[in-house]
């Protein structure tokens, strides 16, 4: 029992203990995507108003086009479209698809819907479209490719180089 005893001696003393220091390193540190929401955040009652707005003057404000932009942008940073390397096109191809859908009038403002999810939804099949095109434009490519090798070895006549690779083992027996 008095070991137990020595080793509760030797703990500091509430006077000696920093309580505020101890529990600033448990604050939760803000995370990253707060300033990322901040930065594509679009105020649905503005946006809406301001698409209102459009309908009636048709002139375009920044604060419109913003949104559309702050839309695209922010959706391109979603994990299923972040790693494309054409995701510029899926922007750009979105911003074209968001503003004839305003020019046309086809978001209902006197509706309850959301003008955010509206747009989004116009985005997100946008960006699907744009993976669809690269997709096929690929795999044309690649068709063609296997195409002309195919025609370039048949009509060669036998008279293709192929670099030899060298085993580790023929390397030796040469040197010797």
């Amino acid at each position: 029992m008095q070991e137990k005893d020595d080793e509760f001696e030797n703990l500091p003393l509430e006077e000696e203990f920093d309580l505020e220091s101890t529990l600033e390193e448990f604050k939760p540190k803000p995370k990253k995507k707060e300033k990322d929401k901040e930065k594509y955040y679009v105020n649905p009652a503005e946006f809406k108003a301001a698409i209102a707005d459009y309908y009636v003057t048709e002139n375009c404000s920044d604060y419109l086009g913003g949104c559309l932009n702050k839309i695209a942008e922010g959706l391109g940073y979603n994990g299923k479209f972040i790693n494309y390397s054409y995701k510029e096109e899926m922007i750009g191809d979105a911003l074209i698809k968001m503003f004839s859908s305003l020019k046309w009038k086809k978001f209902d403002v006197t509706g309850e819907s959301s003008p955010f999810g509206y747009f989004t939804t116009i985005a997100f099949h946008a960006f699907i479209n744009r993976i669809k095109k690269e997709k096929k434009h690929h795999e044309a490519i690649s068709e063609y490719r296997d195409r002309k090798y195919e025609e370039i070895i048949s009509t060669s006549e036998g008279h293709i180089y192929v670099k030899p690779i060298l085993d580790s083992t023929e390397f030796l027996s040469d040197e010797d």
